[in-house]
């Protein structure tokens, strides 16, 4: 395994692609997607559907491998991994909550025992278990639940129990696709607080992906993925104002490749009716972007 810079980021993608055959035609999922996660961040990614969002996910969490480019998530190499370094990443650094509640606990063990189980898988002996099942179950509000099948609690209910088995061996990276897609407003906003506890109190780095505009206000960071591309950023920060009040300010970026390559955003192009070539004027601090006008 390479040698990997201290001043790296937690999470690095560098101009992923990713091509599927479909019914015997190709269709890029990925098209030189970059990505940069500083450990401890709580980021949501969002985009349109088809914009390869959940295919990002797929490879960061070790069940896909993208066609070309470059993926790393700490000391693992994830275009590299085979066999049982793949099992250990799985296992012991990632944690993954699908959308589908029924797809992340086993129908026929209580919440407690879901939350115990990948700790057994990893070896933990049994007071260790009880010890960390009693942590997470405070941790995430799940203290009458312990004793009931999945099926008896509600679908928020579901995704916090989730949570807690996802971090359960204390992974570094918590992926959660579309989490709050099947739930309302209110378990939504559970599911939400819930994911910024592990981020807060686990110490773990949580990329979301989701298209609820809800997720916003949860996250520091929002990156938006057009035609497999990162295309924008959004960056809030809060402000403390001269009268002592604060406030939540957000801030949009373009996001620029290595190769100098950026997206606009789409109500721009529309808006000015961009289209095929625009004109550059290089400014002493910017750049300006005109539309292109025909030769004659």
């Amino acid at each position: 395994m390479g040698h990997v810079s201290s001043s790296a980021p937690f999470v690095l993608c560098q101009d992923l692609v990713r091509i599927f055959a479909v019914d015997g035609i190709e269709v890029q999922a990925l098209q030189g997607l970059n990505l940069r996660v500083e450990a401890g961040e709580l980021v949501a990614i969002v985009g349109a559907s088809g914009s390869g969002k959940s295919t990002l996910l797929q490879i960061l969490s070790g069940l896909d491998r993208p066609t070309g480019g470059s993926a790393r998530v700490g000391e693992t190499d994830l275009i590299a991994m085979r066999g049982a370094e793949r099992v250990r990443y799985q296992r012991h650094v990632v944690g993954f909550i699908w959308q589908q509640t029924s797809r992340n606990l086993l129908p026929y063990l209580t919440i407690a025992q879901n939350i115990e189980l990948p700790l057994q898988l990893a070896g933990v002996r049994a007071a260790a278990r009880r010890r960390r099942v009693g942590e997470l179950v405070d941790l995430f509000d799940l203290g009458d639940l312990t004793d009931r099948l999945p099926l008896a609690l509600s679908g928020g209910q579901q995704q916090r129990a989730a949570i807690a088995v996802a971090g359960a061996n204390q992974p570094r990276l918590l992926l959660a696709d579309e989490p709050t897609g099947e739930l309302d407003e209110e378990a939504s906003e559970g599911v939400l607080a819930a994911m910024e506890r592990a981020n807060a109190e686990l110490g773990v780095t949580v990329i979301i992906v989701t298209h609820d505009p809800a997720v916003a206000t949860h996250v520091n960071r929002t990156i938006r993925i057009r035609d497999g591309r990162t295309a924008t950023e959004v960056l809030r920060r809060t402000e403390i104002g001269d009268d002592g009040t604060s406030s939540r300010v957000h801030e949009e970026y373009a996001v620029l490749d290595r190769s100098g390559r950026l997206q606009l955003p789409q109500e721009y192009v529309e808006t000015l009716g961009l289209a095929d070539r625009v004109r550059l004027d290089l400014a002493a601090d910017h750049v300006e972007v005109y539309p292109g006008t025909e030769e004659r």
